[in-house]
Order: structure tokens, then sequence, then C-alpha cells
């Protein structure tokens, strides 16, 4: 790409071409404020506030938008560029009630802070705005169209990010509104609540349900961590103030999806109301009690040391957890309790980043939208961009509206002539793939790349430590970590008199038949690594203290190991 050089504010400035003056500014450390844009997507310069001078140009010029061009000279302070701020800061302010002192984001609104910067304490223009109704029909946000300052930051983000298109303008003029669907309130649209469009906004139009009113910025903590909700392991910025949760937000830029989160992500385990497990319990007379750690892991440990054992775990912790849980097991027998996707002993391990380049994606065995679901936007994204989606031995898939080809294992010629006419392909597979459908995929393996789903959440790291998938077997003492984590009532009934310890974050049918209980930290409590299904290992950082009476599952199954 060839370099382009221009000056701003007399500043001489190197970039390359095709790039915008707001994106050559910010290379090189110079300030245009703006609204509308957002790095994550794509410009639109609707706000008027990144306005710039650019000598030999009529009028101002939007940098987000203006490209460019060898030797121009570009003003982005001058006298009609300030004015040209304000204009457009008093357009704003009179179209839509922006009265701050009844508005949750007061403090940290992007509107709020450039009207403090351009000195705007009253506007000249009546308020023309019309109350309208605010939407809190979402579990999760609150969409208030009184703040909304028509950016389309949230239109772009839910077409553009997770491809998903619930969110549009309605009605013309000042009377223009976001509308979900068409015109339906928003718990009710096809809205999937990845959450992007409430990181999106700049103002207060979009408000987090939980986390509102928890405080400023300045009142906040950001921990970086990684999601162990699936096996996509996206990286989060966990927000809390003190003990307390308040919002889970995705990371910009960030390996693997982008900033890019899903439901599982970004809400649900903020609203996990299952019972808590915070002391390690035995059972008594029939009954399971409260125990010191020192009695329940004595208990444990004489056990295990005596008789035939059994070792499951969950792979929803860390690689460390499941590498000392493998050790624990050196001399009897362990597993993971979730199937794996099966070994095609053939093809080129793909990225996530890959489908968003592939002209063809096969999907096989697996249903993204429903489990991993991110891949599953990022199948949708592909498709927007022009990719041909194809469905191998998959009946009623989530995905069907967005394909091309549908076709089964006997007709797969279909398949791989359709293959034979694109650059870059992407099979993505999951652990319902039918012998038939492997059999299938292997002609593609020379121009394709393979992308394995795993079921298991941390399944890369309990591949690693050579945990593979485990049934319930016939044993003396049977071990289960976080047994809670996969529906748990056809195991109790194949316990068979067993011995039975469990270390868990939650109360379930398990624990009820258990005999030792050792609490287990939460997600957001959790300090390690996870390795993705893309096999890359990222870090897991505590963004809350554990409860005192419990234990890291590493700590415990170390402390296990030295008692044996």
């Amino acid at each position: 790409m060839s370099e382009v050089h221009l000056t701003i504010n007399s500043q001489s400035v190197t970039a390359s071409r095709g790039q915008t003056i707001l994106a050559a500014a910010r290379t090189a450390g110079i300030d245009i404020p703006t609204l509308c844009y957002h790095p994550a997507l794509s410009s639109h310069g609707a706000c008027r506030m990144c306005l710039v001078e650019v000598k030999g140009m009529r009028g101002l010029q939007t940098a987000c938008t203006c490209p460019v061009a060898e030797g121009i000279q570009v003003e982005t302070n001058t006298e009609a560029v300030i004015e040209g701020r304000r204009f457009a800061l008093e357009l704003l302010f009179s179209e839509r009630n922006h009265y701050c002192m009844y508005c949750p984001v007061s403090g940290d609104c992007e509107l709020q802070e450039l009207a403090y910067r351009y000195g705007l304490d009253h506007w000249r223009y009546p308020r023309t705005y019309h109350k309208m109704a605010v939407d809190a029909s979402n579990h999760h946000f609150v969409m208030d169209p009184n703040r909304c300052i028509l950016c389309t930051r949230c239109v772009r983000a839910c077409a553009e990010i997770a491809a998903n298109h619930t969110l549009g303008l309605r009605e013309r003029g000042s009377r223009s509104m976001i509308m979900a669907d068409v015109s339906v309130p928003l718990g009710e649209s096809s809205c999937v609540n990845c959450g992007a469009c409430l990181q999106v906004c700049p103002t207060g139009a979009l408000i987090d349900a939980r986390g509102v009113y928890g405080g400023h910025e300045e009142d906040l903590t950001h921990t970086l961590t990684t999601c162990i909700q699936c096996s996509v392991g996206c990286a989060l910025d966990v927000v809390t103030r003190g003990n307390r949760l308040l919002r889970v937000e995705g990371v910009w830029d960030s390996d693997p999806s982008g900033g890019l989160l899903c439901v599982d992500g970004c809400f649900k385990p903020l609203y996990d109301e299952r019972q808590r497990i915070t002391t390690p319990q035995i059972r008594r007379n029939g009954r399971l009690t409260p125990a010191d750690w020192d009695e329940a892991l004595d208990i444990a440990a004489k056990k295990l040391k005596n008789g035939s054992a059994l070792g499951l775990a969950a792979c929803a912790t860390t690689n460390e957890a499941l590498s000392t849980f493998a050790r624990l097991f050196a001399r009897n027998k362990a597993g993971r309790m979730e199937p794996a996707a099966p070994q095609l002993g053939y093809g080129r391990s793909a990225q996530l980043q890959d489908i968003l380049a592939a002209d063809l994606i096969v999907v096989a065995g697996a249903h993204p939208l429903s489990h991993q679901r991110v891949v599953g936007y990022f199948i949708k994204r592909a498709v927007d961009q022009g990719a041909h989606l194809a469905l191998l031995d998959l009946t009623g898939s989530d995905l069907e509206d967005y394909a091309t080809l549908l076709v089964n294992s006997e007709d797969a010629g279909l398949l791989i002539e359709k293959a034979a006419h694109v650059e870059r392909a992407v099979v993505v597979y999951g652990v319902d793939l039918t012998p038939g459908a492997i059999k299938a995929l292997k002609p593609l393996v020379d121009q394709s790349l393979f992308l394995a789903l795993d079921a298991a959440r941390n399944g890369k790291g309990a591949e690693a430590v050579g945990l593979e998938p485990l049934d319930v077997e016939e044993a003396e003492v049977l071990y289960f970590l976080l047994g809670e984590q996969r529906e748990n009532g056809a195991m109790v009934g194949r316990l068979n008199g067993a011995f039975t310890i469990v270390q868990a974050c939650y109360y379930s049918p398990l624990i009820e038949h258990a005999d030792v209980v050792l609490p287990t930290p939460l997600w957001a409590e959790r300090s390690g690594h996870f390795t993705n299904l893309e096999g890359k290992v990222s870090s897991l950082n505590a963004a809350l203290p554990m409860p005192e009476n419990v234990r890291e599952e590493a700590e415990v199954l170390d402390t296990l190991i030295a008692m044996l």
C-alpha cells in the first residue's frame, strides 16, 4: 500500500493510501472529536463532530469519511471548524431530551463530554422533540429513544458485527428513531442479545439493566480475562465495583472474535440464580452437613487411596485444574464428560478469522448459532460479504435461511463441484458429524481449512492432558469435577452406590447424592489459563475475590495428590 504525505495543523503526516483524514490524524496523535464514528464500525459521517478544513476543498469536510490525498493541508481547530461543531451540538441537544441530571450515564456520556469541551451551556433553538416511549421489554438492556442522537452506531453494530440486522431507522426528520425489526418491542424482536449495540452507544439511549447507576467510570475496575462459556474463548472486559459484578463487555481488536460476544458471555452469567456452594460438606447420617476443609479432604483422600476410583471432569475450568485432575487419577481412570468432535485424520486447522475470508463455508455436524454463537455470527457476516454457505447432513439447522446449498453425504458431488469454483473454503464441523459426512468432506482437504467445534468449553486443554470423553463406569469411588455443568439427572441413576466426591460451584441433583462436596470458584473468580478451539492459550484473571471458604480447583486437587 503506497504512502501519502499530508499536513495536519502544519504537522507533516505520513498515511496509507485509502486511509481517512481521521485515521491519519489519530495515528499521528492528533485529536479530532467524534460521535458517530467507532473504530469497529464503518464510517457514517452523520454527527458532523469531526469537521475539518481542507485547503482547496469547498466547505468543511467530515474527517471520518474524507480520504487522504497527496499534499493536502488539513486544519482541525480553526474558528469555522469549532463553530461548525458547536452548531452540530446545539442541534443534537435541541432535538431530544438530553437533560443530564436525570440520565443514568451522566458523567460518562460522549455527547455530554463534547458539550463541556466546547462550552455549550445553552442552545439557541427551540426544543422540538416529542416525548418517546422507553422500551424496557428486553430483559438485559433498555432502549430510550429520548436520549438517542441517531448516530446509528447501534444499527451498524447489529449489522456489521453480529450480522443480525435487527435494528434500523423509521420515520423521517425530527421524528426519526431506532426500531427493532418492523417496529416491534425489542424484547419481542430477533435480537440475539450479543450486547454489541449496547457497548457502542455513546449516550444513554441504550442502558444496561443490571449495571445502571452502578457508578461512574472513575469508580469502576476493569479486568481483562477470557470467556469460558463455550470453546471460542472470547476476550472479556469484566467491569466491577468493589465486590459487585456490574457488566461484561467485549474487547475490540482482540483475538479471537474482535470484540464480539454472545448472550452466554455477555449477560447470562450475570443473571445466574442457582444456589451457590460456599463451604465443604460431608454426608453424616444420610444428610449433607457443613465441614471444614481438613476433614472433607481427609475423607476424600482416604477413599481415593483405598478404592478403585473414576474421575469425570467437565471442562469449564482452567488448564491448570485439568492437568492436576489428570495427575490425581494417573493410577486410576479419568476422562471428560463432554463428547468431542471426531478426529478427521486430514485437513489443516482454521482460525475463527478465516471464516470471514472464505468464499465457501461448509457446516457439518454442528449448530454454531446454538452452542458456539460467535462462530455462527461470523458465518452470517461472511455470507453478508458474499460467501456461500453449504450445510452437509444437517436438517432443521438455524443456519438454513443463510445457506445456498443443502446436501446430504450421498449427494456430496454437488458440494465438491461448488468447492471447485472457489479460492478459499472453510469447513466447520462438530460432534454430530456423521461417518458419511467425514467421507464426503475428504475431497475438500487440499483447498479447505477445517475448524472443529468442541462441545467442551476447555476441550483443547483436556485433550492436551489426555482426558478423553468418558461416561460413568463401575467404580468404588466417583470423583466429579464441576459435575453441575452438565445435566446430571441421568448420571445420578448410574452412581450405583459408589462413594461420590463432587467439586462444584452450584447445587444440582448430583450434589444431593454426593458424599463429599468441595466448593469451587465461579467463572469471574478463576485465575489460570484456557485453551480455545483454535488451540490458542489465553489468561483467566479473577475479577472478583472468592468467598472465604472457597478454593481454586487446582489447589484442592494438588492437596489431594499430596495426601495420597
